[in-house]
């Protein structure tokens, strides 16, 4: 056991000084286009979000991720992203095109769809990720994420279907990373909806892109003001 003078320095105790004197660290991720959706609005939503000056965030880093959608880019990405930037919370985006509002997934199903290939024409045999398992859930902490985001105005709700494509397996693989012992505290996954680029070009209430990156905003301070807690206590 490492020793300081007098002073005897457990491995807790280390990990507590490097909570209190470095930066939270807060993963935050998109995709790419993908077939049927040339422009994937999460994209430009975590190059905005990463390049937030708050006074919150004075003690943040923000990182922010593309991956493009395909089974091979998680699979090799995120285990580098995770080991390089051990961040501390992963806030992550995905476009879900048939539906108007913001979903907040509460779960990741093991699932996988046989019937969509990704960007690189790849299809997974299997319909399930791993075997032998239920859902894994992303916690309590998904209800106040929503709460967040109906605070800025938009329509925001929980959400118990991920789907089976590549969100839902990013959403499964970062679940499995927060359950290690040196994975990030939180997790949370985001279906954002087709927004209109042009808020004078605004169809039917769809949703701009101005109050999406509002609604993210939100969803960022409280993912910080959830992962500063948990590394207190």
């Amino acid at each position: 056991m490492p020793k300081h003078g007098h002073l005897r320095v457990t491995d807790n105790a280390l990990e507590v000084w490097e909570v209190m004197t470095s930066p939270l660290r807060i993963l935050i991720t998109g995709f790419g286009a993908f077939p049927g959706a040339p422009f994937n609005p999460t994209q430009p939503l975590v190059a905005r979000l990463a390049a937030l000056r708050r006074p919150a965030f004075l003690d943040v880093e923000l990182i922010d991720h593309v991956f493009p959608v395909t089974y091979a880019a998680i699979d090799d990405q995120l285990p580098n992203l995770l080991a390089r930037h051990r961040p501390h919370a992963m806030l992550m985006f995905g476009l879900a095109t048939r539906t108007p509002y913001l979903r907040i997934e509460t779960q990741a199903r093991n699932a996988l769809t046989r019937l969509w290939p990704d960007a690189a024409g790849t299809t997974r045999r299997n319909g399930t990720i791993v075997r032998d398992t239920g859902a894994l859930s992303f916690g309590p902490h998904t209800a106040r994420l929503c709460r967040a985001a109906q605070a800025t105005g938009i329509d925001a709700r929980l959400s118990r279907d991920a789907g089976s494509y590549l969100c839902n397996y990013l959403s499964w693989r970062a679940l499995e990373a927060t359950r290690q012992p040196d994975g990030p505290h939180f997790a949370a996954f985001v279906h954002v909806p087709t927004v209109a680029r042009d808020p004078a070009h605004r169809r039917g209430g769809r949703m701009t892109f101005e109050e999406l990156a509002d609604a993210g905003e939100a969803l960022l301070l409280q993912i910080v003001a959830e992962t500063r807690a948990a590394c207190r206590s």
